[in-house]
């Protein structure tokens, strides 16, 4: 028995020109299907754009515009013919205790982190609908379990961004719209280099961050280029990302990376003991 051929999709992809967004961009360009991208920066998809001239594309935008994303949306379907896959990948880290952080700063994390997601979310829902379903899915993190001592506002807007999605994912079923919240471990990517972002630190909080970082230093200092990588290629994020795309019962939830189960089991543990020994309570099994 023959297998039937494989149906090429759209994939539209927010941050595409660096990072896991990149690697995003380049498996599905590498399993034949076509790919919008969205950037900061004018080029950032250059080299992607070369190879696959006739599957790729590049828009600029910036995720924290809800006005632009609607219009970002409604030309990236127009270039293919339909969207059937969006990724909500752009993002920062942000490091500081939750007494060091202005308000500004908190404001500028949660729209690019929770707000951006939200407004690509609800551009792509009417195109998705209108071709009869489809895959939104939000880069989050283990972070969105548990908590760490100085990014609290990162888990904030994680733990916001996994609230709204499930509660998306019961509004969009009857659509054939599927959602997925990828959970992603540690992956050799510059999210805690150059796009790290940080509060002005306050000197109370120095022996925390050297407890936490072995530095007190902020911002950190710069990593040695020939220090070996530990964290995970993000290649390898790409490529489990694909495999669960492809299966046909898919979970609301999927944890990407060696570790992240690891770090998931942890955090559940602690929210667990968080609890403390109230007997009227049990865990649920």
């Amino acid at each position: 028995m023959t297998e039937s051929p494989r149906t090429s999709r759209t994939w539209f992809i927010t941050g595409a020109g660096r990072g896991l967004g990149r690697e995003f961009a380049l498996a599905a360009l590498e399993l034949g299907d076509r790919v919008v991208g969205t950037v900061r920066r004018p080029g950032a998809m250059s080299d992607l754009l070369a190879n696959h001239p006739n599957s790729a594309r590049e828009i600029l935008l910036d995720v924290r515009d809800a006005t632009a994303v609607t219009v970002a949306v409604d030309h990236a379907e127009s270039i293919f013919g339909g969207l059937d896959v969006v990724i909500n990948n752009a993002g920062a880290g942000f490091v500081g205790a939750i007494e060091e952080v202005a308000e500004r700063a908190a404001r500028e994390h949660l729209d690019l982190n929770l707000f951006g997601a939200m407004w690509v979310s609800q551009a792509a829902i009417p195109h998705l609908r209108a071709r009869g379903g489809g895959d939104i899915v939000q880069i989050s993190t283990v972070g969105a379990i548990g908590s760490m001592p100085t990014f609290g506002l990162y888990n904030a807007g994680k733990w916001a961004l996994e609230g709204f999605s499930e509660a998306l994912s019961t509004e969009v079923a009857q659509f054939g719209i599927h959602v997925t919240i990828a959970q992603l471990g540690g992956f050799a990517t510059d999210w805690a280099g150059p796009s790290m972002r940080f509060a002005a630190p306050k000197p109370e909080y120095d022996d925390l961050r050297t407890a936490v970082f072995g530095t007190a230093e902020i911002p950190w200092p710069a990593v040695d280029p020939d220090s070996p990588v530990t964290d995970a290629d993000p290649a390898l994020a790409a490529e489990l990302l694909v495999a669960h795309l492809s299966g046909a019962d898919r979970p609301l939830r999927v944890l990407i990376g060696d570790d992240a189960r690891e770090h998931a089991a942890l955090a559940y543990a602690a929210r667990r003991d968080s609890y403390g020994k109230d007997g009227n309570f049990s865990w649920p099994s």
